[in-house]
């Protein structure tokens, strides 16, 4: 199966992952753009060279294809880039001819522009710095009550503001315009509260047809899923079954129908424990979901883990951005690296999370030339990222220092390598310059 993917951005997850899933099966053949043309967390992806790449492309079955990435340079570029409506619209009809010449199968998600609740513009306009709070506030107290809400915002900020939400809105609904172009189309909430602007977006979206799902980095890789022929059946099986009704940070959701929107996006069949080909454990959370670097606690797993005698993976989700580390001493007391181990993952949000391991663990089912040796190096990796650093090395470092990582990182390497039966040679890049994500290179 020959499979085109065009990423969000240039991040680990979201560009050498999918390379790591798709090598579990030789059958795949993936082509990806040149990294360097893609967006970073300052830099717009170069949309001519991916264009003039896609027009070369040789054929291929299907199309995995972030738009915000085409349309904007990215999806932190969504927020900030300045094109003018005109100036995107005429890039997504570009985009739509090449495509339309290619008779592929089209799997592709544009994003709801987020309202992040927070002082910090790392990631957003220049001016959320001072005023990201307020307009967050502003957002969810109109949609909430109806009525324009009180505020010290300046004019020409909000203007400014909502003139770039109304452009991608607007760029939205050309997409839904396009019909049948897509094969699946999924507009994607990411970081969610329970009122604002994204979610009057959302619903109105909704009421003109559109597919939306809360999550966003996880979304390709779901929709890769998706791509793969066959359907799967799948048992959620909750290790705190009272708790699933419980929304995850970042998500408006509860857990279980977060799960169940991951699965059936995915191409797979929720069903019951006796009829499943894997067996989905979540390792959720009870009252909160916690997150070690904000240092949120979160009560964890303190049940008993036995293998099961049949395929089954673990979305570890106890904590946002990082592993449960009770859940993985648990884990490491049993030999759970054998034929039935379909996968582990902990990154990010639980939709990051869920959306991964569902990937690899429908490619590896489906695999028409299976390769074990990367179904291993990917999982290492995930516990290197998930369990290793976000769960534990990253809170020991103040600044991104890639000697200083390795050398923490040491210990769990040995106890993963193992687990696993491997012996890597491992650096640690911080793409982004920042303690946020690290690069596992093997």
């Amino acid at each position: 199966m020959n499979i085109a993917f065009i990423p969000i951005d240039n991040r680990p997850v979201c560009y050498s992952l999918p390379e790591q899933i798709c090598a579990i099966d030789e059958g795949i053949k993936l082509f990806m753009p040149e990294r360097e043309w893609l967006g970073d967390l300052t830099k717009y992806a170069d949309t001519d060279r991916i264009f003039e790449w896609l027009k070369n492309l040789p054929a291929v079955d299907a199309v995995i294809l972030a738009l915000d990435t085409v349309a904007y340079g990215g999806l932190i570029s969504s927020r900030r880039c300045d094109n003018t409506f005109e100036q995107i619209k005429k890039k997504i009809e570009q985009l739509k001819d090449i495509l339309g010449e290619k008779q592929a199968q089209i799997y592709a998600f544009s994003s709801i522009m987020r309202i992040a609740n927070n002082n910090v513009n790392e990631e957003e306009k220049v001016y959320w710095d001072k005023w990201g709070k307020k307009i967050f506030n502003y957002s969810y107290c109109l949609d909430k009550d109806g009525v324009v809400p009180y505020n010290d915002i300046p004019p020409d900020i909000l203007d400014d503001y909502l003139n770039t939400r109304k452009r991608n809105f607007e760029i939205n609904k050309i997409y839904l315009n396009w019909g049948n172009f897509f094969n699946t189309l999924v507009f994607s909430k990411d970081d969610c509260a329970e009122y604002g602007f994204n979610v009057k977006e959302a619903r109105e979206l909704e009421k003109l047809g559109g597919f939306v799902k809360t999550g966003a980095d996880e979304i390709p890789l779901t929709l890769l899923a998706r791509s793969i022929k066959g359907k799967l059946k799948v048992a959620p099986i909750f290790l705190e079954p009272e708790y699933k009704n419980l929304i995850s940070n970042y998500e408006d959701i509860s857990i279980e129908q977060s799960v169940k929107g991951q699965l059936e996006l995915s191409g797979c069949r929720v069903c019951e424990p006796d009829e499943a080909d894997i067996l989905l454990y979540v390792n959720n959370f009870k009252e909160h979901q916690g997150e070690i670097v904000m240092e949120f606690p979160s009560e964890p797993f303190g049940g008993f883990w036995e293998k099961p005698d049949k395929p089954y993976m673990i979305a570890d989700v106890r904590y946002a951005n990082g592993a449960d580390n009770s859940f993985v001493e648990k884990l490491f007391e049993t030999d759970f690296v054998d034929d039935n181990f379909y996968g582990y993952c902990a990154w990010n949000t639980s939709a990051n999370s869920l959306g991964s391991l569902i990937c690899a663990a429908k490619v590896k089912y489906f695999a028409k030339n299976y390769n074990d040796m990367a179904f291993k190096k990917l999982q290492v990796i995930r516990f290197l990222d998930d369990w290793a650093y976000q769960a534990n090395v990253r809170q020991k470092l103040q600044l991104p220092d890639e000697n200083l990582i390795k050398q923490k990182m040491k210990p769990f390497e040995d106890r993963i390598f193992e687990k696993f039966g491997t012996k890597y040679d491992v650096s640690y890049k911080f793409p982004w310059n920042r303690l946020f994500e690290v690069e596992v290179c093997i």
